[in-house]
């Protein structure tokens, strides 16, 4: 068998940001890839942006192709059985994007196959971006006490070599330059607004009888997502958790008048929106908080602390929401606001302008550079100390 030529270095390439203005049935199928650690079956607010995204730029007319842990073995996450990390992944990675020929490459999340991806565009010399989707130095600490410095050296360290990072909101890029990133560019979120509407509570009965006022929460249940600060609220009516994760059966025993129904989708998703008063977002640690907007769609006005994510959201809409440090006094005042200001503020966020600006931002790769072959193993760190040299993958 003769030996696989290895793939040249990629030739610089000016600025970096040109998909917006590429037609693409000149890209001769070449797909823009996304690395991502966060796939289905997960229910949270990075698939359904990936998800999304994908579709918008189907919709213009690229190619997308995804790679993600369903394409691996993979173990549980150490506390979070949930979340799956991608094992028996580090070679054919590279293989993969070199096979694709990819348009552009954007690496989604700090996982094991973004890490990968990482190491491999670096190695060759393959510009690419990346975003910002959640603060896992602050779910670190929760969960283990390490000082949350010793993540964002981390983080640091992986959005480097990115071309641009893609992050959500103005408040938290100014927190993310404190930690020492750069290179951050704005990616706002949109909403469906034809799936998440007030009529939806018409369309769809629930199987629901709770006295009213109903204070709504949709999310991963978990340590990080603040909700004991929500469930241990002094509330008139009741409270409704829509969501899955860790803490579901701990928090369901400590608050056994609150009602947990699990994870929903689609129009039933869209109907316990709807269906409810108030939207409750206990979070101090989301990135933007895409259920925030859902909500605000389905016609909720919202209560919120005054952190990145609901602040910015809510910043230009007081109408739509409150933000309080006291979150039971920001969740009786929403119970009064008018829910078609809601409304109306949710059709500012678009996923048209969402895919706009992922494309506005993308390191596209020139025409003329070929990925031909696949990527070398790195020979052992004796072998290297021996002055081995990296042998083709075969």
């Amino acid at each position: 068998m003769t030996g696989v030529q290895a793939m040249p270095k990629a030739p610089a390439v000016p600025n970096g940001r040109c998909a917006a203005n590429l037609d693409p049935t000149a890209c001769q199928g070449r797909p823009i890839l996304i690395v991502t650690d966060a796939w289905k079956p997960q229910v949270n607010g990075v698939v359904r942006t990936l998800e999304t995204l994908g579709e918008e730029l189907q919709a213009r007319g690229f190619a997308v192709e995804y790679i993600t842990p369903l394409d691996y073995r993979t173990i549980p996450t150490p506390s979070y059985p949930e979340i799956r990390l991608s094992m028996t992944h580090w070679f054919s990675l590279g293989a993969r994007i070199a096979a694709a020929r990819p348009l552009a490459v954007h690496i989604a999340t700090e996982g094991p196959l973004g890490i990968a991806a990482r190491a491999f565009c670096v190695r060759r010399g393959i510009p690419f971006t990346t975003s910002f989707h959640t603060k896992f130095p602050e779910y670190v600490t929760a969960r283990t006490g390490l000082p949350v410095s010793w993540g964002y050296a981390v983080i640091r360290w992986f959005h480097g070599p990115s071309k641009g990072v893609l992050v959500a909101t103005k408040s938290l890029r100014e927190e993310l330059r404190g930690w020492g990133l750069f290179n951050l560019t704005p990616w706002t979120r949109g909403v469906k607004n034809d799936l998440f509407a007030p009529d939806k509570a018409l369309t769809t009965a629930l199987p629901l009888d709770l006295p009213r006022p109903i204070y709504l929460y949709v999310g991963r249940v978990a340590v990080e997502k603040n909700l004991e600060a929500f469930l241990s609220l002094d509330l008139p009516g009741s409270k409704l958790i829509v969501g899955d994760g860790p803490a579901r059966a701990g928090l369901s025993k400590k608050f056994p008048n609150a009602r947990f129904v699990g994870a929903k989708y689609g129009d039933e998703l869209s109907a316990h929106y709807a269906g409810s008063d108030v939207f409750v977002f206990p979070s101090k640690t989301d990135t933007f908080g895409l259920v925030v907007i859902e909500a605000l769609a389905s016609g909720l006005p919202v209560a919120a602390y005054p952190v990145p994510g609901p602040q910015d959201i809510l910043e230009d809409a007081p109408d739509a929401g409150v933000l309080d440090d006291d979150l039971g006094v920001a969740a009786r005042r929403a119970a009064g606001l008018d829910k078609q200001q809601a409304r109306a503020h949710a059709l500012n966020f678009t996923w048209d302008e969402c895919c706009r600006m992922f494309l506005n931002n993308l390191a596209v790769l020139p025409d003329a550079w070929v990925m031909d072959g696949l990527p070398r193993r790195r020979p052992s760190l004796l072998r290297r100390l021996m002055g081995v040299r990296a042998q083709p993958q075969k």
